[in-house]
């Protein structure tokens, strides 16, 4: 048995329909820019980019500041701040 082949000239399904009313082209070429410049700010204002962990995944800020040399320096070294 062979697998069956998605046929290469069907088209792909809508991303929106119109359910209602009777839009210009005008008006569902400015809905288009819309979605298109929202998803370009959400993917834009990603707040982990890939590669980069997250603020909560970053261990450098666990490290903090070396104890400096002094009166109490052995108390603070087993601190957390």
């Amino acid at each position: 048995m062979s697998d069956p082949q998605p046929d290469a000239t069907a088209e792909p399904a809508p991303l929106f329909t119109v359910v209602r009313g009777a839009p210009t082209e005008e008006e569902l070429a400015a809905l288009v820019a819309v979605l298109t410049s929202r998803a370009a700010v959400v993917a834009a204002s990603d707040p982990a980019p890939a590669g980069r962990p997250s603020g909560w995944a970053d261990r450098t800020r666990a490290l903090g500041a070396a104890p400096s040399p002094g009166p109490g320096a052995w108390v603070a070294s087993a601190r957390w701040s």
